[in-house]
């Protein structure tokens, strides 16, 4: 569920005027994601009447731009519904710097299309823009010296994906490093805006009913997944590349892993939440290069049927090669070895052109040790806690229950609690961490070293996988994947899929 944003919904706290510039401005992530997400906070007053919202584009012109803006938000932002008189404010607030990012000029001409709002010249970087082009931008804000803060704060924002591999994380971190301060950097990860994701780090120390349960005495695995039924839509090449070990596990889903996994920080702010993350990352137990096969499962969906429509396979996708190996499925099983989880096997699953579209974090307790309703039978099912990410966001309990009547039967009891009720807003992710930049506050943005940490996690699988000559396929729209199974082994319930 999406709608308008209050004030209340983001804390009630609007930021300083800002110069917000977005490189790549005419790119599906501006019109789809940045364009609605700076006109739903401009409307609710979370940007500052003053800001304004620079576009950096080499091949269109201003009226062709406002043109294209325009029509994003009737596109992507239709619950707005912006009267005239709203869209010519918000447009007053736009411009457009034409020029090519491998030219000085450019960066000239964004220097002075800076205006000094409240006698402070804010702002934000968005690098809306293809990974290659991330350290020649900031090489060339740098020379044009936009990166000091004499006059007001600079802020770069990177999307994923950060790097390819570890040697390639290291050194995009080192190039970045040299222009801006950590500080000034913001790597954004859009799952950890999702309100949902942030509702599990409250469930978890805003209760101290589930502390005392939160280990390894109580808590038998987890599973992190998140499973689409789209293919790979317009993305071939990018997914070529990547595939869903970097698209999915190594970003978002690791991150929730930390979440799920980490000790208290002793505050709410930006260094001890990060602090926490990292010290999860350092104590994932190693991946043996010769037990990849055991510990991970690569796989690519064949041809099939999702919602009645037969869909083509992986290789019959254009711009695909027709003997790729790029998986579309993933799962590593991961151990944190630590005082709290040791021994308990954390499986993060993802995949495309599954049954069902969902995210899931499902915590499976262990069973009870002793079965005393049906001593000869199959013991109970063991308890389950499900956090739904997306959609239909909410919390799941499931425990054991008599039936009604003269026996000692069980049947399976589902608690609900959805996460917002039919009068609340969920804030959309961009929104969030949109305004986290603008107020600097970087708690939900990853740091350096946790990057690199979790890269270095990888390396061993990515090295596997780029050996390989062969994979394994599975059918568009079933759940049938090879091997997978094996991964939960040990695991109480084995392999849990959405419902």
């Amino acid at each position: 569920m999406t709608s308008q944003i209050s004030e209340q919904a983001l804390g009630n706290e609007q930021p300083d005027p800002a110069n917000i510039v977005i490189f790549g401005a005419t790119g599906d992530l501006t019109k789809r994601k940045l364009v609605p997400a700076l006109a739903r906070m401009y409307r609710a007053r979370l940007i500052h009447p003053l800001s304004r919202i620079i576009g950096v584009a080499n091949n269109m012109e201003e009226d062709a731009w406002f043109s294209m803006v325009r029509t994003a938000l009737d596109t992507f932002a239709a619950d707005l519904a912006f009267t005239s008189e709203e869209w010519e404010s918000f447009a007053a607030r736009l411009h457009l710097v034409r020029g090519d990012l491998s030219e000085e000029s450019t960066y000239a001409q964004i220097a002075g299309s800076l205006a000094p709002l409240n006698e402070r010249v804010n702002v934000m970087f968005y690098l809306a823009i293809p990974p290659d082009w991330y350290a020649r931008v900031a090489q060339g804000l740098g020379r044009a010296n936009l990166a000091d803060e004499s006059d007001g704060y600079r802020r770069i924002v990177i999307e994923k994906p950060f790097g390819l591999d570890w040697a390639s994380a290291v050194e995009l971190n080192r190039q970045l490093q040299e222009i801006f301060r950590e500080s000034q950097i913001y790597r954004i990860d859009h799952y950890l805006g999702k309100e949902s994701v942030q509702n599990l780090f409250v469930f978890r120390f805003g209760n101290s009913i589930l502390e005392p349960l939160w280990n390894r005495n109580y808590i038998d695995h987890v599973q992190i997944s998140v499973t689409e039924t789209l293919g790979i839509e317009y993305r071939a090449a990018y997914y070529e590349e990547a595939g869903a070990l970097r698209d999915m596990i190594q970003s978002h889903m690791m991150q929730v892993m930390t979440l799920v996994a980490m000790e208290p920080p002793v505050e709410y702010a930006a260094d001890a939440v990060r602090d926490e993350k990292v010290k999860v990352l350092r104590s994932i137990r190693p991946l043996r290069p010769d037990k990849i096969d055991q510990v991970a499962v690569g796989a690519q969906y064949g041809s099939g049927t999702i919602d009645g429509e037969p869909v083509p396979a992986y290789v019959k996708e254009p711009g695909v090669a027709p003997d790729s190996v790029k998986e579309t499925f993933a799962a590593v099983r991961f151990y944190i070895d630590n005082w709290r989880w040791q021994g308990v096997p954390f499986v993060l699953w993802y995949g495309k052109r599954l049954q069902k579209r969902a995210s899931e974090i499902v915590i499976r307790f262990r069973q009870p040790p002793h079965n005393m309703f049906d001593p000869e039978g199959e013991p109970p099912v063991a308890d389950a806690l499900v956090f739904r990410l997306q959609p239909d966001e909410g919390m799941f309990l499931r425990m054991n229950a008599k039936v009604p009547g003269l026996t000692t039967r069980m049947r399976r009891l589902v608690m609900r609690g959805p996460y917002a009720s039919g009068t609340e807003a969920l804030v959309e992710a961009y929104e969030t961490l949109l305004h986290d930049v603008l107020q600097g506050d970087a708690t939900l943005f990853s740091r350096a070293d946790e990057i690199e940490a979790a890269w270095k996690i990888l390396g061993p699988i990515l090295e596997a996988w780029n050996r390989r000559i062969s994979i394994d396929r599975y059918r568009a729209g079933s759940w049938v994947v090879p091997e997978v199974d094996r991964l939960f082994e040990g695991c109480v319930g084995g392999w849990h899929k959405p419902t």
